[in-house]
């Protein structure tokens, strides 16, 4: 090989083509605060991680930095030079060196970051005492206090602050967010010192409103700036209050807005800004309003005009978005409805990066609630991708259930949404959120698996539905339920030995069978043959059935026909269930030997409660038969067990 070819081979790629420095994994959490850090909320669309609110300041080792100089300061003629003479590579090793000492000192501020680098490494080492720390944070501090504000734009320097902020007292935090006023929005556009601007409003409340007023008047730049945006949305979504949230609107409602708004005032001034574009427009009358109406809408549709940065997603723009839908119920429905639907066509495309947050949820359901069949079709089509993950998110899975309230074309959202919910079902049974996307399907605001709040939340938009669907509601859920059963049953059929042991998943299991419609045959086969096994299991690690509490409620439910009423004290019987079929193909599959060890074991309240649903039908086959399993012998062994439910299971008996 000649010596071009070699010297080729061992050119660094440039840095266009080199692609990421590989980062040092950071795999312990230090003590960064008082409490845990809080995330802001992540869009159902979103499939890699969110800018965090947490710094970077661990994500860079210094090392890099110098290893980058060194390669910088790399000559690559130099490496033929250096395989003949050993002593090349050390020679060449003392320039580079040199070099970069010459490099670093020729930088400003370069002594007093030498000197803080070695206060720094101390303290933000992760298995210190509180007295070391705080000796190495005050040691640091001293160096750069007055300096702040020279060094905090490197991004070496930037981790070093950030690091004062995070483990120091709220006296250098308030220190050093002193020293940076008038520098507040500067550093949320900077790539490095913006996650410092997020830990000062994260961590100095007293002058969280002092950095957000910096902010008005760039708001909506900020939120179309690539770093800026973040900062804006984990301090709207996760540090302020109502006040601190109201500076941030501000600029939404128009230049005109701030002209008669007085934020800094009065008691009574801050609470009326509390209530965003409500307590601004009250005592506003005519053009007016129409001219900060005008100016909202304007801003809102420059935002959904650009996807690409990010600021959709926001909790900002959803609040914003909201309150102007709000505003417009104040008016004339025919001119109301004009502006409804040119704010809908604007931000049509981008509706599932909305739903993920309290405020979007609300837009969204606001336009399935007023909208025509077309947008409604438009509004499924929008969310169907991501039905899964909305599923599994609080505020998203309220957009689908509004949905399958409203929409009168079944056909439409048994295709688009009640498939994919069912097809989704293995993974969704495992989560709280999604349960209760399983629950709507078969059991719609039942106060078994919600919650007041949730029911309520849902009936805001039961007003509007009555103007604008024309199906009956009752006839709607009939039809989502008929498309939904024969999924769920044939899930549970195939999947029921494994669902029924996950102690949320006998809750779905239990809600299928009592409400769904259709052949259950299969599913109550698959239920009944897990129980059928010998009992009790001979392998403490995977115990039978019966033995877990939550199943063995499943099977008593079940051939009670219902749950139990603690208000009435009875049992509401399911009228899409057949108790009775249950309790005879019980006996049938289940047997005498397993029935009986169950009796005298952990299995007396769903012996109970099949003796009791077998006493209610008279010429029952099955009655007989199990009448004579429990003769006097077996009876006497019962009582003598002494175990929970001998009572109720004995009385249950002598029914038979």
């Amino acid at each position: 090989m000649s010596a071009a070819t070699y010297k080729s081979t061992k050119k660094r790629p440039a840095t266009s083509q080199a692609g990421p420095k590989s980062k040092k994994p950071h795999i312990e959490k230090g003590k960064a605060s008082e409490t845990k850090a809080k995330k802001r909320s992540r869009p159902v669309t979103s499939t890699v991680k969110d800018d965090s609110a947490e710094s970077s300041e661990d994500e860079f080792p210094e090392e890099a930095e110098e290893q980058e100089n060194v390669e910088d300061a790399e000559d690559p003629m130099d490496v033929t030079d250096s395989a003949k003479n050993p002593n090349a590579a050390r020679e060449s090793h003392k320039a580079q060196k040199a070099l970069l000492e010459q490099r670093k000192a020729a930088k400003p501020h370069s002594a007093l970051l030498t000197e803080a680098k070695r206060a720094w490494t101390l303290a933000r080492q992760k298995n210190l005492s509180k007295e070391e720390r705080t000796k190495h944070i005050d040691t640091l501090m001293d160096i750069i206090r007055g300096k702040v504000k020279d060094i905090v734009f490197k991004h070496d320097a930037s981790r070093i602050v950030q690091t004062v902020v995070k483990y120091g007292g709220q006296k250098e935090r308030n220190e050093i967010a002193e020293e940076l006023k008038g520098k507040y929005r500067e550093l949320a556009q900077s790539k490095y010192s913006k996650f410092l601007i997020t830990k000062l409003i994260r961590f100095c409340p007293t002058y969280r409103a002092q950095i957000l007023r910096e902010f008005q008047g760039h708001v909506l730049r900020m939120l179309l700036h690539r770093e800026a945006s973040g900062v804006l949305a984990d301090a709207f979504e996760l540090y302020t209050n109502a006040y601190e949230r109201s500076l941030l609107l501000r600029d939404f409602y128009g230049k005109e807005a701030s002209l008669f708004t007085v934020t800094a005032g009065s008691d009574e001034e801050k609470e009326r800004s509390k209530k965003g574009l409500r307590g601004l427009m009250e005592g506003l009358e005519g053009d007016r309003r129409k001219r900060v109406l005008a100016a909202l809408k304007d801003n809102l549709v420059t935002i959904f005009n650009n996807p690409d940065k990010g600021a959709v997603a926001h909790a900002i723009v959803h609040r914003a978005t909201w309150e102007y839908l709000a505003s417009l119920n104040d008016m004339e429905e025919a001119e109301a409805e004009k502006l409804r639907r040119e704010i809908f066509e604007s931000c049509q495309d981008v509706l599932a990066e909305m739903v993920h947050t309290k405020d979007g949820s609300r837009v969204v359901r606001e336009f399935i609630a007023w909208g025509t069949a077309k947008d409604r079709k438009q509004t499924v089509k929008a969310i169907k991708p991501h039905v899964e993950r909305m599923c599994k998110d609080d505020e998203a899975q309220l957009v689908l259930f509004s949905a399958l309230d409203i929409i009168d074309d079944t056909k439409l959202t048994a295709k688009s949404l009640v498939s994919d919910i069912v097809a989704s079902a293995p993974s969704l049974y495992t989560s709280p959120q999604g349960r209760r996307s399983l629950f709507y399907l078969v059991a719609p605001r039942t106060r078994r698996h919600f919650t007041p709040a949730q029911i309520a939340t849902l009936a805001e938009t039961d007003p509007i539905r009555a103007k604008t669907s024309k199906k009956d509601d009752a006839l709607r859920a009939s039809e989502i339920l008929k498309a939904a059963s024969d999924g769920l049953l044939q899930w549970i059929a195939d999947n029921g030995a494994e669902v029924s042991r996950d102690t949320g998943g006998s809750l779905v299991v239990l809600e299928v069978m009592l409400e769904a419609e259709g052949d259950k045959s299969a599913a109550t086969n698959t239920l009944l043959g897990v129980i059928s096994s010998p009992y009790p299991s001979a392998d403490p690690a995977n115990p039978h059935p019966i033995s877990l509490p939550h199943v063995s409620r499943l099977y008593k439910t079940l051939l009670q026909g219902g749950h139990f009423s603690h208000s009435t004290r009875t049992v509401e019987k399911s009228p899409r269930w057949s108790a009775r079929d249950f309790a005879s193909r019980f006996v049938q599959l289940v047997g005498r030997d397993v029935t009986v060890a169950m009796a005298k074991g952990e299995g007396a309240f769903v012996v109970a409660a099949l003796c009791e649903q077998l006493a209610e039908h008279e010429g029952l086959e099955e009655r007989k038969t199990v009448k004579g399993w429990f003769g006097e012998k077996t009876r006497k062994e019962i009582q003598d067990a002494s175990g929970k439910g001998v009572n109720v299971l004995l009385e249950s008996l002598k029914k038979l």
